[in-house]
């Protein structure tokens, strides 16, 4: 059987004992993660599609891994055997500053990627050519994102590994997203999109477009979607009714208030110095 198949197979069957064939798959799943070969979600000709036994597997290995303690550098580390730290050879062209980043085995960095201190990598994650990783990032579990993204100081990229049928976070090529924003539960930003500091995204709270008079919103079967080259910020409206009307209380609401053009290009273009160029 095939990679996908056999993951399938164990994930619906494990015994009580797991055995030399489970580690083996688990193994080779998390090398094929690592090196870009499969993906948790994918571009498709309908938008994105999930490969859910690629979850599945994911999730195989934290049931059949083992609690273990390692050192790295002059970090101590416990968890499961089966997803350790990545070692990142410089052949790769990643730049890993010094300062307590952590990306997680079974995670893909494409070449180009900066990683500033300190920021973490889960499993499953998938990060384009080129794209910005600063301080106190979050990129989680099964995340994708794009090439020559910059994903600012402070930003937390949700994870979404079950369930496993479920789009993760999606951040698409070009994309800025400004310091302490947070993207969760499957949110889709549009290619070329900016997010200004301190913007959230979740399926909870519509986006209020006031260029194009339209509201969007997560449904049951279809998460939030940012539209390509939207310029979102952190806004409110008031409660219509009832004792929040009365004590003249508002809520959070995301509002897109342009789309991009070339003084917003300017402002979004990233630091070449921190950038790596590999030859």
């Amino acid at each position: 059987m095939d990679l996908a198949a056999r993951i399938e197979t164990y994930y619906d069957n494990l015994g009580a004992t797991p055995g030399a064939e489970h580690f083996a798959a688990v193994d080779e799943l998390r090398a094929a993660l690592r090196e870009g070969r499969i993906r948790a979600a994918e571009p498709s000709a309908n938008g994105w599609k999930v490969n859910a036994w690629v979850k599945k597997g994911i999730l195989l290995g934290f049931r059949i891994g083992h609690l273990v303690s390692w050192d790295v550098g002059n970090f101590g580390f416990s968890d499961k055997d089966t997803f350790p730290v990545q070692r990142i050879p410089g052949d790769r062209g990643v730049r890993i500053v010094p300062g307590g980043t952590s990306i997680r085995d079974g995670a893909f960095l494409a070449r180009g990627v900066t990683c500033m201190p300190p920021s973490y990598v889960n499993v499953g994650a998938y990060v384009g050519e080129d794209t910005m990783i600063d301080s106190h990032v979050l990129v989680g579990s099964c995340a994708q994102i794009g090439r020559r993204v910059h994903l600012s100081a402070g930003v937390q990229i949700g994870g979404v590994l079950e369930p496993v049928g479920s789009l993760p976070v999606i951040v698409e090529d070009d994309v800025l997203v400004g310091g302490n924003s947070g993207v969760y539960e499957g949110t889709i930003v549009r290619r070329r999109a900016v997010l200004a500091t301190g913007t959230i995204l979740n399926r909870s709270t519509p986006v209020y477009d006031v260029v194009r008079k339209r509201v969007y919103a997560a449904t049951e079967d279809a998460p939030l979607e940012i539209p390509e080259e939207a310029v979102v910020v952190p806004g409110s409206r008031p409660i219509s009714s009832g004792t929040g009307k009365e004590w003249g209380l508002s809520l959070y609401a995301p509002i897109i208030v342009k789309y991009r053009d070339a003084r917003t290009d300017g402002r979004a273009q990233l630091e070449e110095a921190l950038r790596v160029r590999p030859a």
